[in-house]
């Protein structure tokens, strides 16, 4: 009787320590809908911005990449309008379909060169000025004709 009860003893330790090795180093994730408290209490080891021997951190946030495909044809462009964020960077790949036409944004200092179609240019910026600007053709009279859209920057 004392046998068996140091045996199943035994065999429990046994079962226990294995279960111990294997999960070792292995972290639980909190289950669907299931809660954690946090103490919001300060590690000694976190760094806080503004104490004494500790650098600030500065987290800047980047815009999206925003691309879009610009078709110049005779007297107008398509699509006639350009939305984007501020801080967004801006890819505008400009197809010149038919005629003699050039893609020109004053406001960003952009200006593709003036080419006879079938052409295709990219420019690449970066939209930081809030505001909405003109995008148009610089070739003869195009612009008074009609070739011109808006770019919002928000």
């Amino acid at each position: 009787m004392k046998n068996t009860i140091i045996i199943i003893v035994v065999l429990v330790l046994i079962v226990l320590g294995a279960f111990f090795l294997v999960n070792k180093g292995k972290v639980e994730a909190p289950v669907a809908g299931e809660t954690t408290e946090d103490s919001g209490a300060v590690s000694n080891t976190m760094p806080v911005p503004g104490m004494g021997g500790v650098e600030e951190m500065v987290v800047e946030q980047v815009g999206a990449e925003k691309e879009f495909t610009v078709t110049g044809q005779n007297f107008s462009f398509s699509p006639a309008t350009l939305k984007v964020n501020k801080g967004d960077r801006v890819k505008i790949i400009f197809k010149n379909t038919q005629g003699f036409h050039n893609f020109v944004i004053d406001r960003y200092g952009l200006a593709t060169p003036q080419k006879q179609s079938p052409d295709t240019e990219v420019l690449e910026f970066t939209a930081d000025k809030v505001g909405s600007f003109e995008y148009y053709c610089a070739v003869g009279t195009h612009r008074q004709q009609g070739m011109r859209g808006t770019l919002l920057v928000e």
